[in-house]
Formats: structure tokens, C-alpha cells, sequence
């Protein structure tokens, strides 16, 4: 794989749908000052950049084998199963947001967000199975879009900026920056998406820096201008549902909503293809290669049926269906930094130890979502052994050899 897809993979993942719901989200409950919130994740995400790097440049695989060589292959169990349940939770509820953004356009309500979000985890699932390489040529053209959008939306709309929006600061107090902190935290999930496909790339200890410094880079701009000129141009309109779209019809009028919608379906697109791609390279790992591709996509259809149908019948909020793969993913980090302290060394093993207490700290306020992960954890602590297997054959060997490596690294 070269270095362009790689990096056009990580920036779907990080810039999720997330992007077109948090800015408005973070401004209702901090005003002005989430953008205070946005810097401090900003920092965070760069400390996880640096540790997934340095850790995908040792080890061969991805997060399961990341966790398991400072932590035991018991854990690297735990971790895989989180990830691979948060991507099977996380998919529909993905679309489901895409399906908002379409209903808006065309009408409908409920039934047509419905029947949108099917329409697209269908097609995403239908992208997938025909493998990661067509399916990173895809994500390539889809982040170059979306680039285009947010620029678009971004310095069309910077005419339209008061500097009076900035003013009060901190209207619901500075505590509200940490409330605004732990709704962001969703924006910066992605780290850990792409990692099982590092080694698909052709020299990863050359690749993996440039692939994730691209992206790091790309997305910090991104998130820094639509926070701000989300605060700057909307001001009293900034806590609304669509930012995005209220910036782009600033920008360019009438057509705002309709590129709107175009935006949402390439951000649906790009960040659940990026995660079924690596999520079926892990699920060949934890399952054999027989496993990887066909059963995942059964069981994302599966969830996805169980989860729209839920919010059809309004048994569940879209809130309420984000926290659960957010929270599953904040375990990943967990798990990942915390073992990176044990077989990292220099700066970098000091960057990891920031990064896991900040990961624990967010994770403390994941509220009843936490229940959900500690039922996969328990659940992935007791399977046999043997699940947890790089493709092709033998591994617990390879993972503790690739932790005796490290360790005899760190020695000298």
C-alpha cells in the first residue's frame, strides 16, 4: 500500500461524521471556549500519533498485537474484541447520522434518515467486500473531497466572521471546557482504526511516520478552522445540528445544503470504510483468515438492523448509540498506551504515559456505555488462547518474541 492511501485511510477515520455534529455540540456547551477543549484533544491526538507510530514501526500487526507485547496475549484479546465491537457498533450509528443529513435535504423525517442510513451501510459493507486495495483507491478520492468541502465551507464563509461572536469567552464558566473536552473525544477516535493494516505497507518503518505526520497535520488544520470558523461566522447559529452545512450555505448560498449532504455522505463513507477495511484484517487475526471479511460484514449488517431498528422504535437516542462504540475504543487506547509504558523507551515512553492517564481520565465520564466494554472485556479475558493469531498460522510466539525484542531494545 502506498503512503497516499495510507494516509488518505487515517484522515477517514479521524474526520468521521463526527465532524459534522461536534463543532455545533461543543459550542452549545462551551461557547467560544471549546476551542480551548479542541487545542488540549489536538495535543492529545499528537502524543497518540507518536506512540501509534512508534509502536507500528516495532511491532508487525496492529492493536491486538500492540497491547498484547507489553501486556500478555490475554489483553491483546481484550483489545482486538473492543475494537472489533466498536466498529460493528459503531457502523450503523455512523450511517445514521450520514441518513440525518439526507432526510434534511430530501424530506421525510425519520423514515427517510432510516432507509438513507440502510442505503449507505449497505453500500459500505458492499465496498468493503471487495477488498482493502479497491477499497483504499476509494478512500483516496473520498478524503481529497472532503478536503475540498471543508475548504470550501471554511474560507468561503470567513467574509461572514465577527469578532464580537468570540465574546463572552466562557459563558457557561470554565468548567464547560471539560464538558465540551468529552464530547469531542469521538473527533479524535481513529488512531487505532488503521494500525492492522501497517503491514501492508511496503516499507512500514519508513512509511509509517510520513502516513500518520500527513495525517496529523491534514486534520489538525481541519478541526482548528471549522472550530473556529464555526464561532467566528454562525455565533448565536453556532450550536445547531449541521455546522458544516450552515457554514457552506454562508459560503456559497443556496447550494450549501445540498453540498452539505454531499459532505456528510463522503465523511459516512470514508470513516466506515476505513474501519470495516482494518477491522477485517484484525477479525483474521483473531478468528483465521476464513473469518475476515464475510462474517464481519454479516455481523455489521446484523447490528446495524438491530441498532436502526432501536431508533425506529425510539428506544434509544443517537447520543446514546455513539457512546457505546466511543467507549469501546477508549479501552483500545488504554490498553495500547499502558503497554507502550512497558515496551517503549526515551521520549516517546513518556508521551505514552500522558496519553493513557488523559485516555482514563475521559474514560471515567463514558457513564453507563462503560457496562458495554466491561462485558466485551470480560467476555474476550476468558476465550481460549488460540483466537488471538496473526493470518497465517503461529503467533502467540511471535507476539512474545516481538516483546523479548523490544525489551532487549530498551536494555541497551
Amino acid at each position: 500500500m502506498s503512503s497516499a492511501r495510507g494516509a488518505a485511510l487515517y484522515i477517514g477515520a479521524l474526520l468521521g461524521p463526527s465532524l459534522l455534529l461536534l463543532p455545533g455540540l461543543a459550542a452549545a456547551l462551551a461557547g467560544p471556549a471549546s476551542i480551548v477543549a479542541w487545542s488540549g484533544l489536538l495535543i492529545l491526538s499528537g502524543l497518540l500519533a507518536w506512540v501509534f507510530t512508534s509502536l507500528g514501526t516495532r511491532i508487525r500487526g496492529g492493536v491486538a498485537e500492540y497491547a498484547a507485547a507489553g501486556l500478555g496475549a490475554r489483553v491483546g484479546r481484550v483489545v482486538g474484541w473492543c475494537f472489533l465491537s466498536g466498529v460493528v457498533a459503531g457502523a450503523p450509528v455512523v450511517c445514521l447520522i450520514g441518513g440525518g443529513y439526507i432526510a434534511d435535504l430530501v424530506g421525510g423525517g425519520k423514515p427517510a434518515k432510516l432507509v438513507a442510513a440502510a442505503a449507505l451501510l449497505l453500500t459500505v459493507v458492499a465496498l468493503t467486500l471487495r477488498g482493502a486495495r479497491s477499497s483504499t483507491a476509494v478512500q483516496l478520492v473520498l478524503v481529497a473531497v472532503l478536503v475540498l468541502l471543508v475548504a470550501v465551507a471554511v474560507i468561503g464563509s470567513a467574509p461572514a466572521g465577527r469578532a464580537e461572536n468570540w465574546l463572552p469567552f466562557a459563558p457557561h464558566g470554565w468548567s464547560s471546557i471539560g464538558a465540551a473536552g468529552s464530547v469531542l473525544m469521538l473527533s479524535f477516535v481513529g488512531w487505532e482504526a488503521i494500525a492492522p493494516l501497517t503491514g501492508r505497507l511496503r516499507d512500514p518503518r519508513t512509511q509509517l511516520p510520513r502516513v500518520i505526520g500527513t495525517a496529523f497535520a491534514i486534520t489538525t488544520v481541519i478541526y482548528l478552522a471549522l472550530a473556529a470558523a464555526t464561532i467566528s461566522v454562525l455565533g448565536t447559529r453556532a450550536p445547531g445540528e449541521a455546522p458544516l452545512a450552515d457554514l457552506l450555505e454562508v459560503a456559497v448560498g443556496a447550494a450549501g445544503p445540498v453540498i452539505g449532504t454531499t459532505a456528510a455522505v463522503t465523511l459516512t463513507l470514508a470513516a466506515t470504510n476505513a474501519y470495516l477495511t482494518s477491522a477485517a484484517v484484525l477479525t483474521a487475526q483473531l478468528r483465521g483468515p476464513a473469518s475476515s471479511s464475510r462474517g464481519l460484514q454479516l455481523a455489521v449488517l446484523a447490528a446495524g438492523l438491530v441498532l436502526l431498528g432501536a431508533a425506529a422504535a425510539d428506544l434509544v437516542s443517537t447520543a446514546q448509540l455513539v457512546s457505546i462504540p466511543t467507549t469501546l475504543f477508549l479501552v483500545v487506547y488504554l490498553c495500547c498506551t499502558a503497554a507502550s509504558v512497558r515496551v517503549l523507551s526515551g521520549p516517546v515512553r513518556a508521551a505514552a504515559a500522558v496519553a493513557c492517564a488523559a485516555v482514563l481520565g475521559v474514560l471515567a465520564f463514558s457513564g453507563w456505555a462503560l457496562l458495554v466494554a466491561s462485558a466485551v472485556a470480560i467476555r474476550a479475558a476468558v476465550a481460549p488462547e488460540r483466537r488471538l493469531a496473526p493470518v497465517g498460522g503461529a503467533a502467540p510466539e511471535w507476539i512474545r518474541s516481538s516483546a523479548r525484542e523490544l525489551r532487549i531494545r530498551k536494555r541497551r
